[in-house]
């Protein structure tokens, strides 16, 4: 009697409804930062590791659909994309979650506070590099319609211009990024060293959500030129 699987059934449905399950997860892990660091910035502790606790919650999901994604492709399916070009994109979405939990472990196991000089700004970062994840979730949800329309068409502009505006997207967290670095290096006389290092890694990390959501809009752009 053959076993039946959540996983199988998903892919019974869509061979490419496991992935666009992974990047709504790893989407909801990063967007999950905006309530741990107001939680951060007000120095409420408790409220802090409840929303770290949610974060490292959707990361484990995130790894399962990865893991049983990665068991589970058949290899012998017929695709317009290659199994290869589904599993990398897998791992690029994957970075995403794995940021989000890293910079909410620094943060908590440190009980770091970002500078007042810069918290707005450098929430207004965390939104943007959120933008970011959430433009490749949406450029994601597309990959049946762009299967089904052979990458050609409409539907492949409609992409095509998605990314273009994730490339955008992630621009303006490089500048947001080089202009919170700026402010910290005036701050750095006035806190200790090694907050001062710290900072600038979560500062780096925290762009490295953007770095990676545009990662995943560039493995799709090169299904579309192929």
């Amino acid at each position: 009697m053959a076993i039946t699987t959540p996983i199988l059934n998903l892919f019974a449905r869509s061979p490419i409804r496991p992935l666009q399950e992974h990047v709504d997860t790893v989407t909801a892990c990063a967007k999950a930062l905006v309530p741990f660091f107001e939680a951060v910035l007000s120095q409420n502790w408790e409220q802090a590791l409840i929303h770290q606790k949610e974060i490292d919650t959707l990361e484990s999901k995130a790894d399962q659909i990865k893991r049983d994604l990665r068991l589970h492709l058949p290899k012998g399916l017929f695709l317009p994309v290659p199994r290869s070009d589904i599993l990398e994109i897998l791992t690029v979405q994957d970075r995403i979650a794995n940021k989000a939990e890293d910079i909410a472990g620094l943060i908590l196991g440190r009980r770091m506070i970002i500078p007042k000089e810069f918290s707005a700004e450098y929430m207004a970062l965390l939104n943007r590099c959120i933008d970011a994840a959430k433009q490749a979730r949406k450029a994601i949800n597309e990959l049946d319609e762009l299967l089904e329309t052979g990458f050609r068409g409409n539907e492949a502009r409609l992409v095509e211009d998605m990314i273009h505006k994730l490339d955008q997207i992630e621009h303006d967290t490089d500048e947001m990024q080089v202009a919170i670095r700026h402010q910290l290096f005036k701050l750095e006389n006035k806190l200790p060293p090694i907050d001062v290092i710290f900072l600038y890694k979560v500062i780096e990390w925290t762009g490295e959500i953007a770095n990676h959501a545009q990662g995943v809009g560039g493995r799709l752009e090169l299904l579309l030129a192929r």
